[in-house]
């Protein structure tokens, strides 16, 4: 029951807020998602515990994501596995206009395509990231390579924007 709140509330939070909006030279509207709380939605369906995804940060982030630190964010998730074999990565961005969550995308794809192409080392992990998308809607971008929920993480993200 605990899950089914949290899971209505993220929706009806995210249906509130919207992302992305009506373009007006070239900025996307100035409301806010509520990232952090799609994010949660998505850590709960995944049944990750607490501590077991940590926050991409600092040098981190420029080695994982070259060139997103410099693109204007109004919101910036990212999180992976703080000690795990499994292949769990989401990057949630709100950018400041469409143009910039395109730039995002393709920094985004170029991590996925690292990983694919040998940067991910053992093979189950190749294929996770082979299966791995970068999906954009309006002014946000996302990653998200997840071997176990890949699908379902990506209908998350999805079902925010219809």
């Amino acid at each position: 029951m605990k899950k089914r709140a949290v899971w209505m509330l993220a929706a009806l939070l995210l249906l509130a807020s919207g992302c992305g909006g009506q373009r007006e030279e070239g900025r996307a509207e100035d409301s806010d998602v509520a990232l952090n709380t799609l994010y949660a939605g998505m850590e709960e369906a995944c049944g990750w515990e607490e501590g077991y995804m940590a926050d991409v940060e600092g040098e981190l982030l420029e080695s994982y994501y070259p060139g997103l630190s410099g693109i204007p964010a109004k919101q910036l998730v990212a999180k992976v596995p703080a000690m795990s074999s499994d292949v769990n990565e989401v990057v949630l961005i709100q950018c400041e206009t469409e143009e910039d969550a395109e730039s995002a995308a393709v920094i985004l794809q170029a991590r996925i395509d690292a990983q694919a192409e040998g940067g991910a080392w053992y093979p189950e992990s190749l294929e996770a990231w082979k299966a791995a998308k970068v999906l954009r809607e309006g002014a946000c971008a996302a990653l998200i390579a997840s071997g176990a929920h890949q699908a379902e993480l990506e209908e998350q993200f999805r079902s925010q924007f219809q």
